[in-house]
């Protein structure tokens, strides 16, 4: 998974040079504003203080408003401090961090969104402090801390978190015509005809365009369906290839979200036919179901920073979300993504941001300012944004959860980052499954 919002700093491979250097943050080359009240800096302390001139650029995904959110969270810690953080957001990331990494012209951090990724620079990293590594396993699962793990040595520790598989709704359209939140596939499935039956609204509406990402929104679709359907241990063979990506038990879960996306019935609400699930960008995806023209939208946590503004989510609001049913009521296996965060220099300051991030005290401060959820243990659940970001938060510290990662950032890049994103962009655009899950099977690399 890879998202990024529409309006987004696009940054030109010939200028990745430039971006080393300069690091100027997406919302601009102004330092941060103070957040308010004084800073207590003894929450900070242990930080150490550094003289002015103490800078260290931060390389991300995150653009726009994240990037807004994301600076705004070091603003006490900059005060208190010394340490002036400069964050920049790149929809081009996995491309610009091999150029500048290649270059010698590496950023101080960087935040990857893929496990795989962060794997491939390895080599590059400078291990994280003693604290970083403490933190990671004080307020992060070991599943968690596997993901910033590589030959068996924590290289970074987790940073945000999304929950994927929430099905976005109105409430008000909802009540009205008497739908109610399905407990299972099954009667999600029902639920589907009925609406289409009913000639209401479409039920379905759905975006996969997202740049040179397009498809990725797909593929979440995919593997919701595959850990719901046929389980954890199967999800986990499928994204390390212990078996094939056109396995039988992988097949289904194609053909049953092919059931609702390849239907002309079921989508897309206010959008257009299944083909233009192609060309809607994600971002603006689910907003048919503000204007009644669709009842359902498939997207993670995130998107509730993506409606337009002055949209309330809430139970009682403009829109709500329910997770994915599983194929019996109560089934508690949800996927997921976040980051995870690397250092390229070796220096006091930038050790001293890393172990900031690492920290169950900047996870607050991040959640608290909206929009996104984490899934260190320290983060208090009353400090979301929302009551559907603190449900999901209560989902990810929940013991008796089965999270799995967004498995096409777990599998090689050639596959999880290309071929499955193209291949359900031609899947959607006529071609059958089969043709599909056989050409992306042969796209697996050898070794």
């Amino acid at each position: 998974m890879r998202f990024t919002r529409r309006r987004r700093l696009a940054i030109p491979l010939a200028a990745a040079a430039t971006i080393a250097l300069a690091l100027t943050a997406c919302t601009g080359d102004a330092a941060p504003e103070s957040s308010g009240d004084a800073a207590d800096c003894s929450d900070y302390e242990a930080y150490g203080t550094f003289k002015d001139g103490a800078e260290v650029s931060f390389l991300g995904t995150p653009v726009d408003v994240e990037a807004e959110r994301l600076q705004e969270t070091f603003n006490d810690f900059t005060s208190c401090t010394g340490i002036q953080v400069t964050y920049t957001g790149t929809q081009e990331f996995e491309a610009q961090m091999r150029v500048l990494v290649d270059g010698n012209n590496a950023p101080d951090l960087a935040m990857f969104p893929q496990p795989g990724l962060f794997a491939t620079f390895a080599d590059s990293f400078i291990p994280p402090s003693e604290q970083t590594v403490s933190n990671a396993q004080e307020f992060w699962s070991e599943d968690w801390q596997a993901f910033g793990t590589v030959d068996g040595e924590l290289l970074g520790a987790p940073l945000m978190a999304s929950v994927k598989g929430f099905v976005w709704y109105s409430p008000s359209v909802w009540k009205d015509n008497g739908w109610e939140v399905p407990t299972t596939l099954d009667e999600l499935n029902t639920l589907t005809a009925d609406i289409a039956a009913s000639g209401t609204m479409k039920p379905w509406c759905a975006g996969f365009s997202s740049g040179e990402a397009t498809g990725w929104p797909g593929t979440d679709w995919i593997e919701d369906y595959v850990l719901r359907q046929s389980g954890p241990e199967v999800y986990d063979q499928w994204y390390k290839h212990e078996i094939p990506f056109n396995d039988p038990q992988i097949v289904k879960a194609w053909d049953a979200v092919g059931d609702i996306l390849k239907n002309p019935d079921y989508v897309n609400g206010g959008l257009g036919d299944v083909r233009s699930i192609n060309d809607v960008i994600f971002q603006e995806a689910g907003w048919p179901v503000l204007d009644g023209t669709c009842a359902m939208h498939h997207q993670a946590t995130f998107y509730e920073g993506l409606w337009p503004e002055g949209t309330t989510v809430a139970e009682d609001g403009d829109v709500w979300g329910f997770i994915l049913p599983g194929t019996e009521a109560g089934a508690n296996a949800v996927t997921g993504a976040g980051e995870i965060v690397g250092a390229f220099r070796d220096a006091p300051e930038v050790q001293a941001v890393q172990d900031f991030l690492s920290s169950a005290e900047w996870a607050n401060i991040r959640v608290k300012i909206g929009g996104t959820l984490s899934a260190n243990n320290g983060v208090d659940p009353a400090n979301a944004s929302s009551a559907l970001l603190a449900s999901a938060i209560e989902i990810l510290q929940d013991e008796n959860t089965t999270f799995r990662f967004d498995a096409s950032d777990l599998m090689p890049g050639a596959v999880g980052s290309d071929s499955f994103w193209k291949g359900i962009v031609a899947w959607i655009g006529g071609q059958d499954t089969k043709t599909t899950v056989d050409t992306i099977e042969a796209s697996w690399p050898a070794s």
